[in-house]
Formats: C-alpha cells, structure tokens, sequence
C-alpha cells in the first residue's frame, strides 16, 4: 500500500470571501488550488486547509485548528492584525509543555498557534 500523501483538514464557511482573506491575505498561506466554492491553502509541507462555502454554515464548534510554530507572539500578532478576535493571549501551558495562545478567525473557528516546549516532540 502506498503512503498517504497529503493532509486537508476542511472547515465550512457561510462568506468565503472573509475567510479566504484572513488565512490568505492576514495569515500569508499559499493557495494551492482554487475550486470556486472551496480554496485549499498550504499550512505546511503536504498539510492543507480547505475553506468550502456553504450558506448556513455553523459547524464551528468541536473544530480546533492548530498551527505549530516557534514564533508564537508574531503569528499571534500577525493574526490580530488580520482582524481575529483574541480567545487567549499567548502563555505557556506547563501541563501539556506547550507555549500557545487561542483566537478566532472570521466567521468563529477556534485557531491555536502552538509552540512544543517538550523536547520529545519530533515534529
């Protein structure tokens, strides 16, 4: 069996329009491909995030969307910047080894950007 080759997490959104700006024009994520109804943005390596209109859309909740990074303050920045609405500012969380901070992107998904203090993280 072959290996699988990339990773596409997709979130619904009723304004694809705000959406695409923050992760695109706020956060700097590479468009991949444009499928009118749904964008597709490289996060990183084969790991993808794909953003699908559909009206009505309210499946927000139990979606938690995790970027790792060393630079935590300046994503964080970057992302307040881009118009998200701050959950948690960035602390560390001694329980999980982690340094990391919560926000909301347009339309209310839950965006961690996270930095692994652990040195057993191998990512």
């Amino acid at each position: 069996m072959k290996p699988v080759d990339a990773f596409i997490t997709f979130c619904y959104t009723p304004d694809l329009t705000a959406s695409a700006r923050f992760y695109e024009e706020g956060l700097g994520l590479s468009l991949a491909v444009d499928q009118g109804r749904c964008r597709i943005y490289r996060v990183a390596g084969s790991g993808y995030l794909g953003l699908c209109e559909k009206s009505g859309a309210e499946a927000t909740q139990g979606v938690l969307l995790t970027f790792v990074t060393d630079d935590v303050d300046a994503w964080f920045a970057r992302a307040v910047d881009a118009g998200a609405t701050v959950d948690r500012a960035p602390a560390h969380n001694p329980e999980f080894g982690i340094y990391q901070c919560f926000v909301r992107d347009p339309v209310g998904y839950v965006v961690e950007i996270q930095r692994f203090d652990d040195p057993g993280w191998s990512g």
